[in-house]
This record gives C-alpha cells, sequence and structure tokens, in this order.
C-alpha cells in the first residue's frame, strides 16, 4: 500500500482543477489497483483517499483556479 503521505507530496507544485483530475493524476502516477493508507486508515482507493484527505483540511485553494496541497499540513512520520 502507498501511504497518503506520498500522494501529498507528489501534490506538492502542482495545482488540480477538480478532485476528479487529482484522483487521475494518482491513479496514473500509482497505478489502478494500488491500495492507500494513511496514519489512521488503510485500503482506501485514490478516490476515498482524495476524500479522506479532503475532509481533513490538507487541501487549499491554489493561485490558478483550483486547489493544492497545504504543505503545512503534511505530518513527517510513516
Amino acid at each position: 500500500m502507498i501511504h497518503g503521505h506520498e500522494v501529498l507530496r507528489m501534490m506538492e507544485g502542482n495545482s488540480y482543477a477538480t478532485r476528479e483530475e487529482l484522483v487521475d493524476a494518482i491513479i496514473a502516477r500509482f497505478g489502478a489497483g494500488e491500495r492507500f493508507c494513511t496514519c489512521s486508515a488503510e485500503d482506501m482507493t485514490a478516490e476515498q483517499l482524495v476524500d479522506f484527505l479532503e475532509a481533513r483540511g490538507k487541501f487549499m485553494p491554489s493561485r490558478q483556479d483550483g486547489f493544492t496541497v497545504d504543505t503545512t499540513k503534511i505530518c513527517d512520520h510513516h
């Protein structure tokens, strides 16, 4: 399983217009069948991970019309 930290790091410096665009980017990077985990959840699809991260305030509006990762909310533990 890929840890959610890896997805948040993938997002650094990138902006996504929609959550679907982010899900597509995650699948393109890690694979369609990959499952994801975090410090408090596991066995999530890319869509479930995006929902999880969004609910925990990990995203912020970007200067473009969309959103990006809030780098102040990426924890460093594994």
